[in-house]
């Protein structure tokens, strides 16, 4: 009976995953949340942790992200790449995923690739690349940018003392793992999407689009830019300041106070020094505040939180409801093939649509199933699954701003144009994680 009550409510709280997904927006953070309300008053389980921290983290971070928006800081960082790629279109399918990736990177999250989505697409259609293949690696490239990012909600995940953060893995350590490992898939993902596909004036849509006239209509539009605000570097060098401050902290525990004596964590360090950084901004772009907060950067940011709200917590309740019961089936195996935990990670990244989301829910399973602290490191990448079903905003962006029709769902829809290149960067990423880890640590 009771393996049955728990097989009932592991069914229950998938089909919430689902629902929510399906919705799309905050509906994965609020069927999360009715999930958690069947388990607690139907079920009787005690309410599972919060992620207040991830939440806060998300909050500062896209608190300064929408000011750099508002202050246009974005659209002077998009200027600056798009006059570094129209000078290079030959090699756009090696350069366009480095750019959405240092994006990511700098910023924290992947949207930031939307405003070079329909400049990458523009620059392959003129050299006549296939855009196919510099938009999949670029799109992919901007998630795995995440991992990595010392401003991103689920690097924050990781290093705060509930999770790695409290077995000694800090900012040095992923910095010095991820880092070099997503710069060594993306060039091997992009140098294989290369010779993906026909070439553009051979592929069947392209043509079809061409003999019916669709392509001609926009051909000026999408090469527009918009004018940089006079003031936009100085957001951007008050943004890359908290970045940097975020990172010193990280690299340098010694630089940061401590109290009762216990240093100050890093989720603290990074909402304090982000939220002041929003000011700065604020203050020398002379930015609208009320911008900040109607921007897409701001809504897809309050997007995460919530999905983050009702989903991490519907999962710590369920697991932390049946602990025992869990741990005593599997933690003999995830034991003796630590590795294989990047298969729940990747399964569950694409059900829960968010990478600090699957962080703060199978983290602590790991840990408790005796996988070790440096391998969940280096099985960072694997929360970038969601990229297997064409669904995720900046997947569906890139199919949307390829004119040509060469960046497609296919048939069967997961047969789409971003899957090898997210298999091969997902991958790659954990094996030289793997092998960073043994000559490193």
């Amino acid at each position: 009976m009771a393996t049955f009550l728990i097989l009932l409510q592991l069914a229950i709280v998938l089909a919430m995953i689902f629902i929510g997904a399906k919705v799309g927006g905050i509906g994965l953070g609020i069927y999360g949340m009715v999930g958690v309300f069947i388990l607690v008053f139907v079920f009787g389980l005690e309410p599972g942790a919060i992620p207040i921290d991830v939440m806060l983290i998300i909050v500062s971070v896209i608190t300064a992200s929408s000011a750099l928006q508002a202050a246009g800081g974005l659209d002077y960082m998009v200027n600056v790449a798009a006059r570094f790629l129209k000078k290079h279109p030959s090699r756009i399918t090696f350069f366009a995923p480095l750019v959405t990736w240092l994006f990511s990177l700098c910023a924290g999250t992947a949207h930031t690739c939307y405003a070079l989505l329909p400049i990458i697409s523009e620059i392959a259609h003129r050299d006549k690349v296939r855009p196919e293949r510099p938009l999949s690696v670029a799109t992919i490239a901007a998630s795995l940018g995440c991992t990595g990012s010392p401003v991103s909600a689920a690097t924050a995940a990781i290093v705060s003392e509930a999770l790695l953060g409290a077995k000694g893995i800090g900012m040095t350590e992923i910095m010095a793992i991820t880092i070099p490992a997503s710069l060594i898939a993306i060039l091997i993902a992009s140098l294989v999407q290369n010779y993906v596909g026909k070439p553009l004036e051979k592929d069947a849509e392209y043509q079809r689009r061409v003999r019916e006239g669709l392509l001609n209509a926009e051909e000026e539009a999408a090469d527009e830019m918009k004018a940089d605000n006079p003031r936009a570097k100085w957001a951007v060098l008050a943004f890359m300041l908290g970045v940097v401050l975020v990172v010193l902290f990280g690299i340098f525990p010694e630089m940061r106070p401590s109290f009762n004596g216990k240093l100050l964590p890093m989720n603290t360090i990074i909402e304090v020094v982000m939220m002041s950084i929003a000011a700065l901004i604020l203050l020398v772009g002379k930015a609208d505040v009320r911008k900040a907060a109607s921007g897409n950067v701001f809504a897809s940011g309050m997007n995460a939180m919530v999905s983050i709200f009702g989903v991490a917590w519907m999962g710590s309740t369920f697991f932390e409801g049946h602990h025992e019961a869990i741990l005593s089936d599997v933690d003999s195996f995830f034991t003796s093939y630590p590795m294989l935990f990047a298969i729940p990670l990747f399964l569950f990244s694409i059900m829960l649509f968010s990478q600090a989301a699957t962080v703060k829910t199978l983290y602590p399973v790991g840990l408790a199933l005796g996988v070790p602290p440096m391998v969940l490191l280096v099985l960072f990448p694997a929360v970038n699954g969601y990229f297997f079903l064409p669904n995720y905003p900046t997947e569906v962006a890139a199919i949307g701003f390829d004119r040509t029709g060469t960046t497609r769902i296919g048939k069967y829809v997961v047969n789409h144009s971003f899957q090898l290149a997210g298999f091969i960067t997902t991958f790659v990423s954990i094996g030289v994680g793997y092998l960073l880890m043994m000559l490193l640590y």
